[in-house]
């Protein structure tokens, strides 16, 4: 689906919502209240001037103390690979957004990240992962590094990383194994109203972060819950 579409199937009766050099704001109605929608179309990178204009789009909608909802639509590249960026500090930056959303999370505003197109590494972990629920469309392709990326990182052959790809899919890019590990929580059904998807993934949001109880669930992660559990058991023992 498109942005267009989406906000077509979310707001069937109208929104605000705008798409300004790849970065999505606005708002619509939403249960008799309305929807804050922010992200990245088009495939776009998320530089610095990027990154800190949507943080200021979640800090608005936090100082408003409305609790409305949040929804942070992604599809982008990854975080832009600029010199010019890396020395405006763009990894603090996207730290920033990522701290916003989680601020706007234990302000009481429902956090829901939604995947439709392309999404990587920093932009990826600022937005979609940021969210207290990440869900997907159809032919999403999330990744946090791809694969060339990972073969160059640990000097490993490219062809070798692509057979362990296929039995671990906790490296492995693409939409099926962000979900085997936990991270993608739910895929949506395009072909039905989404207004009422994003409001029954609000109504059973977690008290806590969920993603490692899923990934042991579904195998993509086997070790990972039991791991945070024994070091947050260490830290409370002191």
């Amino acid at each position: 689906m498109t942005l267009a579409e989406i906000l077509a199937s979310l707001f069937p009766e109208g929104h605000a919502v705008t798409v300004a050099d790849g970065l999505v704001a606005g708002e619509g109605p939403f249960e008799g209240g309305r929807l804050r929608v922010i992200g990245v179309d088009g495939d776009a990178p998320l530089g610095v001037e990027g990154a800190l204009t949507l943080a200021g789009h979640v800090l608005d909608a936090v100082r408003a103390g409305d609790k409305a909802p949040i929804l942070v639509a992604v599809d982008s590249d990854s975080q832009r690979m600029s010199r010019r960026d890396e020395l405006l500090g763009l990894n603090e930056c996207l730290a920033h957004l990522a701290k916003a959303l989680l601020l706007a999370d234990r302000r009481g505003h429902p956090t829901v990240g939604l995947l439709y197109g392309h999404s990587a590494a920093g932009a990826f972990i600022a937005t979609a992962l940021a969210t207290r629920v990440l869900a997907a469309l159809p032919g999403a392709n999330p990744s946090v590094m791809d694969l060339p990326s990972v073969a160059r990182v640990t000097k490993l052959p490219l062809e070798k990383l692509q057979e362990m790809a296929k039995s671990t899919p906790v490296f492995a890019p693409g939409l099926d194994n962000m979900l085997a590990t936990g991270a993608v929580h739910a895929v949506l059904d395009p072909e039905k109203p989404l207004g009422p998807q994003i409001r029954d993934l609000i109504a059973v949001l977690p008290e806590r972060d969920e993603r490692d109880r899923l990934g042991q669930e579904r195998g993509g992660r086997p070790v990972a819950e039991a791991i945070a559990k024994a070091v947050a058991d260490q830290i409370r023992a002191g």
